[in-house]
């Protein structure tokens, strides 16, 4: 297989390493800071091909991690859709902000995301007592350079073919 047809096997792979690290076990005290792997995994291919990630793949990684989780089926699904929709949206602006700008940016997109998550918890009667469901929000931001710059150099790597 050529390098040009990698980013048909890459990028999957990316998501399914993102759902991994999602929901493997952590220690109690590092669970409530769990980065959201996959939410950023998805925002960063949004912005980045915007034309082949929408709210088709947000809803259907949603789907995957409502079942993954165990979750009320469509509550993540909604979150993800909505931050593709709006990753899509920004994503000429967002791409040139530096670093620290975009983890603002963001970090404000997965608050956009934990919102309806939140909502849906508190319908059903799970609501969070503590402040600590806002932690991952912190540690994804603080993460979101280092993932930026891995998924891409995986882009320029392996999926020049998509880049045109």
């Amino acid at each position: 297989m050529s390098d040009s047809q990698a980013w048909r096997w890459i990028i999957p792979l990316t998501f399914v390493i993102a759902l991994a690290l999602t929901v493997v076990p952590l220690p109690d005290w590092a669970a409530p800071w769990r980065p959201e792997w996959l939410a950023m995994t998805l925002i960063y291919w949004s912005m980045a091909l915007p034309r082949h990630f929408s709210v088709g793949v947000g809803w259907g990684l949603g789907l995957l991690l409502d079942v993954a989780k165990g979750a009320l089926l469509g509550q993540h699904a909604l979150g993800f859709a909505v931050i593709a929709y709006l990753s899509n949206r920004m994503h000429q602006r967002v791409r040139v902000f530096p670093l620290w700008q975009q983890a603002i940016t963001v970090g404000a997109l997965l608050a956009v995301y934990l919102l309806p998550v939140l909502w849906v918890h508190g319908i059903t009667g799970h609501a969070p007592g503590t402040w600590l469901f806002w932690a991952p929000l912190v540690s994804s931001m603080i993460l979101w350079p280092w993932l930026f710059v891995l998924l891409r150099d995986v882009r320029r790597r392996w999926c020049l073919a998509l880049s045109g």
